[in-house]
This record gives structure tokens, sequence and C-alpha cells, in this order.
């Protein structure tokens, strides 16, 4: 990494610290909801199954997202927000 990718790499670490002091507001917050979750699952073409396998979480864990009585939360929500973000690479990240 050359020192302009690390300059820039560290400003974020910094505005990251500053968010979660309070110290300043989030440019953007990403929602995750149950319809989020249901259609990142058929964008994807898994089964609710096959879905819940690959992130590593119960079934009716799943099955509560996707209806709304549960909400994504820790791990799980940033794994969604990723698969969101770049589904290729990383369903081949968990694949491996």
């Amino acid at each position: 990494m050359d020192a302009k990718e690390f300059a820039k790499l560290l400003k974020g670490v910094k505005e990251a610290g500053e968010i979660v002091r309070g110290e300043r507001a989030p440019a953007r917050e990403t929602v995750v909801d149950s319809t989020m979750v249901k259609e990142l699952r058929k964008s994807l073409k898994l089964s609710q199954a096959q879905f819940a396998a690959l992130l590593t979480v119960d079934l009716g864990t799943l099955r509560n997202w996707e209806q709304g009585r549960r909400e994504p939360q820790g791990p799980a929500k940033a794994l969604l927000r990723a698969i969101r973000k770049d589904p290729k690479n990383v369903l081949k990240a968990l694949a491996a």
C-alpha cells in the first residue's frame, strides 16, 4: 500500500471514530430491513435454507428477518451490507 492510499485509509478510520463517538454525523446510513433481506436473497437466487447456511444462521432466524419479526444485528447486519455492496466477491470469500 502506498502512502497516498494509507493516508486515505487513516482518514476514514478517524472519521469512523468520530461517528462512533457522536462527534460527526454519518454521511449515510444503511438500513437493513426485512424487505432488503428477502430481496437480497432472491437476487442471489438462493432458497431460505441456502442463504441461512451461507450466513451461518439458523433457518428460523432468517425467516424471522424476512418476515419482520426480528432485525439482523451486529456481524450479520454487516455481512448483509457487504453482500449487497459486492455480492460476487463476498460470496466467493464465504465459499472458500
